[in-house]
């Protein structure tokens, strides 16, 4: 992922961002709905691990897009001139969310082991949704000012012309404090 992004770490932790609250969501819908932590629903959180890590990468990777041209990694979709990227997002939770539901409230033979892996997935998705909306436009945004370098122009002075500049400012205060 680094190498598709050409990015060391701030993409990946963008990315691996999002997955605490699918796992909080899914634990917490296992929790609420009475389910046993067995080896189903931990697969069924396996399986919401995979879908919220391709959203996030979705989520970035249009977020890297849009800002392409302007030399920074943050730009808001409505003055990129193009469409945001949650419609997108939300079909694919929608569709794993009603995929799952049969999982998640189905009744018959067998169904004690198809419950907590959908009563996982659902709760997972619902939550991470939610989460990931507010989390890692946050997290991407702080990574982007981390890693924002100025433009190199002749308007910038460097270090060394700066703290020249900073100290004939003082050595003029000085003569100004002196000749009162």
């Amino acid at each position: 992922m680094g190498v598709l992004y050409e990015s060391s770490s701030s993409t990946r932790l963008t990315i691996i961002s999002t997955l605490p609250s699918a796992g909080l969501g899914a634990l917490l819908s296992i929790l609420l709905f009475r389910q046993d932590l067995s080896v189903i629903s931990i697969i069924g959180i396996i399986l919401l691990i995979g879908i919220v890590k391709k959203n996030g990468i979705m989520i970035v990777d249009f977020a890297i897009r849009a800002g392409a041209g302007t030399g920074s990694r943050a730009v808001r979709s409505d003055q990129a001139g193009v469409p945001a990227p949650l419609p997108t997002d939300h079909d694919d939770h929608a569709c794993g969310f009603v995929r799952a539901l049969p999982l998640a409230f189905g009744t018959g033979p067998g169904s004690e082991l198809r419950v907590p892996l959908g009563v996982a997935i659902v709760g997972g998705l619902v939550i991470s949704q939610v989460l990931t909306l507010f989390t890692q436009p946050v997290v991407y945004l702080a990574f982007d000012r981390l890693t924002r370098h100025p433009p190199p122009s002749s308007d910038h002075a460097t270090g060394l012309e700066f703290m020249a500049k900073e100290v004939e400012f003082e050595t003029a205060v000085r003569k100004i404090g002196q000749s009162n």
